[in-house]
């Protein structure tokens, strides 16, 4: 019998409109292997490049075997905007409507964080149509308000956030997590063990299988004859990539060796002026380019860069997108995040990994790579690729997501 599902993410997209992201290739994937997949999410939320205009609350769309649902909510431009905490004391209330909208009733309903309140809408779908219901935990709030934020445990919407938290952990028949040991903070708020699945992000083999060249102008921005050390992705505070400019810095005597950075963020401007005031001539700051180019992006380099700063949060696991990207590749990393017992470049012998934020390890590692015979680095490629197609394929994630939701 079809099986079907309602993936509620508030802040879900397509790559038409945003990045697309974990649920958008989930639902591709298991649309594929015969499920009716809606997901659900925002029509107005800061991630969004281009907004969907919706005539009514909800706006349904047709997207690659599956449908997106839309949900219409207060336009707010700004992570930090007030309106965005109205948005997530809203988008559980209109969740409610669903039923009038869609015609296939759930036989399970996923809800996935950060904003654990939307689980309060999905409880109450999954109830009203008898549907196994599964909590989903990819930013684990409130604890990264409190930790991260330096929000009081004692703030009523810090209260609010965790009595619907530790409710989620108790009434969802599974609970599910991109972050592997997320599980031991959850056990802590009350959640049996035994309910915890790790379905971590991946990669789009389709995506990747298209071959995509990179286009002329980023070709025309790549150092020839040059080691590159290569970065793609947002140039964010998070990414720590100031650790990059220092270790350039360390490594200026070294001619053959150049750091290239792809992408754009709200740390462009800073790395750049960076670049300038330290007179480097080893870093290239390049434009960003279309997912589809970014494999052969990294073909163009030696050794893929990934870091990130040292958030005590980053203790339950991390799971970036561009990890999976850079192990498909079949490259050499360093792996520069401190990420608890979860270690999966070390692990399985994809490269090396360094302390978060420490530019001499950073540098120490680049020369002990650039010093390593070209086989060696091969073998360290091809042990990342292994573990990319065994471990964090599309595919076969959204077949283990499956046996979570329909079990």
């Amino acid at each position: 019998m079809n099986k079907t599902v309602w993936v509620i993410n508030q802040y879900a997209s397509t790559p038409d409109t945003a990045l697309g992201g974990r649920h958008y290739y989930m639902a591709r994937e298991m649309a594929k292997k015969g499920y009716t997949v809606y997901l659900i999410g925002s029509a107005s939320h800061h991630l969004l490049r281009e907004k969907p205009i919706l005539d009514a609350t909800f706006k349904l769309e047709k997207v690659e075997g599956f449908k997106f649902v839309w949900v219409k909510m207060p336009s707010y431009e700004h992570a930090h905007s007030k309106k965005r905490v109205l948005s997530w004391l809203l988008f559980p209330w209109r969740l409610r409507k669903l039923g009038q909208v869609i015609p296939d009733k759930p036989d399970a309903v996923l809800c996935s964080s950060p904003s654990p309140l939307a689980f309060l809408g999905a409880q109450w779908l999954a109830r009203k149509f008898n549907a196994r219901l599964v909590f989903e935990v990819r930013d684990i709030w409130p604890l990264t308000l409190t930790e991260i934020g330096g929000h009081s445990p004692k703030n009523p919407l810090i209260r609010l956030m965790q009595w619907v938290e530790d409710r989620a952990y108790r009434d969802s028949n599974a609970v599910v997590s991109n972050l592997k040991n997320s599980v031991e903070h959850m056990v802590t708020r009350g959640m049996a063990r035994d309910k915890f699945t790790w379905v971590p992000n991946g990669f789009s083999k389709d995506e990747v299988s298209l071959n995509t060249p990179l286009n002329s102008k980023a070709e025309s921005q790549l150092p020839e004859g040059k080691f590159i050390i290569g970065y793609t992705g947002t140039l964010g505070v998070a990414n720590a990539l100031e650790t990059v400019i220092d270790a350039a810095e360390q490594l200026k005597e070294h001619p053959d060796i150049c750091f290239v950075l792809v992408g754009g963020g709200k740390e462009r401007s800073v790395l750049q002026q960076l670049v300038v005031d330290k007179e480097l001539a080893n870093v290239f700051l390049l434009d960003p380019i279309p997912k589809v180019e970014i494999q052969a992006m990294l073909a163009r380099f030696e050794v893929c860069y990934i870091g990130l700063s040292k958030d005590p949060l980053f203790r339950f696991g991390v799971s970036p997108n561009k990890l999976f990207d850079y192990l498909y590749a079949g490259k050499p990393i360093i792996y520069g995040i401190e990420s608890g017992s979860y270690k999966p470049v070390e692990d399985v012998g994809a490269g090396i990994q360094i302390a978060a934020e420490n530019a001499e390890q950073l540098a120490d590692a680049v020369l002990k790579l650039y010093a390593m015979a070209p086989e060696d680095r091969a073998a360290m490629g091809a042990n990342g690729r292994k573990a990319a197609l065994e471990q964090y394929e599309y595919g076969q994630l959204a077949d283990k997501l499956s046996q979570v939701l329909f079990e």
